[in-house]
């Protein structure tokens, strides 16, 4: 049975083995399989050389025309192994015509992408959580300890705790490595009661990374006093976020409206000193300009006595009405030199006026027989 598996399957005795980092780019360059087995580029063409693996995802891909392995999806070291270590998965490549089988193991490095997770004290949104020390506590008091766990391996896993703000960092100090908050020096009753701590966990990695957690420390003998002290501890951080919203935003509101008024006051100024202009211009006197040695002709009796008029009527003129024109550019008075004027029409009645026997009279008149007919034309 052997030898008939062996006459099916050259299995070529050995394993490859390779060693890359996690988080490596699609494409990025594992090893050359076909210098590693001993092939050429020829034979993995016509064996039609794949990758034959359990998992589901592909991570790697055989390029048979340069006989090189790649990596075909991003590893992660902690998906794929979790806590297990060393990491690796394993898989073979299968050459037809004959057979071969060429087993594959690749080793996954690990890299420090990951930060330390701090477990403890628990870090709650609303509520407070706060380790309590008597006041008649000793040195070395273990008040708590702050326990943290880092996903990566090796070093990347090594954690170290240091103090970073305290509100009195001559009363507390944090363990290197183990996290412990111990008292340096005896609590005494001018010790404030709430105390607050920062904690800063790194791990050992390149470069390193962290986490921060804040410990609330009360220095009371009793529940009451502490209750009392931390009764607005957890809403200061929230208050002060609140506040200075508020503040912003009406300081907003305030400048809108401010602006706004500001506006509508200048449209209304500008708009009152625009209808004060029009009223203005619009209230100016119309004084009429009357040239020397002329007069309207609207019967007013703005003319001087001492002219004289010559009025040129028909025979029947008596028993007729007497019309004028309404513009008062059809009638016009022409004064000469002598203080002597002629009216005349400026019309057809022209023409009959030129011709030698028409039946008009001429008559003399003084301003005062002017003067009535004016006030005829006005009760007319």
């Amino acid at each position: 049975m052997v030898l008939l598996l062996l006459y099916f399957f050259n299995i070529v005795a050995g394993q490859i083995r390779y060693s890359i980092p996690e988080e490596m780019k699609k494409g990025s360059l594992i090893g050359n399989v076909a210098q590693d087995l001993g092939l050429d580029l020829k034979r993995l063409r016509s064996g039609r050389a794949r990758i034959v693996t359990g998992e589901n995802i592909h991570y790697t891909e055989l390029k048979t025309d340069k006989g090189i392995l790649v990596v075909n999806e991003r590893i992660d070291r902690e998906q794929l192994c979790r806590d297990v270590t060393p990491c690796s998965f394993s898989f073979e490549v299968i050459l037809e015509s004959p057979m071969e089988l060429h087993p594959v193991k690749l080793m996954i490095q690990d890299q420090n992408d990951n930060p330390p997770q701090v477990l403890y004290p628990v870090q709650t949104g609303g509520s407070l959580l706060a380790e309590m020390v008597p006041r008649s506590a000793d040195v070395s008091y273990l008040v708590t300890k702050v326990v943290a766990v880092d996903v990566d391996s090796g070093q990347n896993a090594w954690l170290s705790y240091k103090l970073q703000k305290a509100t009195d960092r001559a009363l507390f100090e944090v363990g290197l490595q183990n996290g412990e908050i111990r008292t340096i020096r005896q609590v005494t009753d001018k010790d404030a009661v709430k105390q607050r701590l920062t904690v800063i966990v790194e791990d050992n990695g390149q470069p390193s990374r962290s986490a921060t957690v804040i410990v609330n420390v009360a220095v009371a003998d009793s529940f009451p006093e502490v209750l009392s002290e931390f009764t607005d501890f957890t809403h200061d951080k929230e208050y002060n976020d609140n506040l200075t919203f508020y503040l912003v935003l009406a300081l907003a509101v305030v400048s809108f409206l401010f602006i706004t008024c500001l506006v509508v006051i200048i449209s209304v100024k500008i708009y009152r000193w625009r209808q004060s202009r029009i009223m203005f211009h619009s209230n100016l006197p119309v004084i009429p300009y009357y040239p020397p040695r002329y007069s309207d002709t609207l019967g007013t009796g703005t003319l001087q006595h001492v002219y004289n008029y010559e009025v040129c009527r028909t025979t029947d003129s008596r028993k007729s009405d007497c019309k004028f024109g309404t513009a008062g550019s059809q009638n016009v008075l022409i004064m000469d030199p002598s203080a002597t004027g002629t009216m005349q029409r400026i019309h057809s009645e022209k023409s009959i006026m030129d011709e030698p026997d028409s039946p008009l009279e001429h008559y003399s008149v003084d301003s005062s027989s002017l003067k009535e007919s004016a006030f005829l034309l006005e009760d007319f």
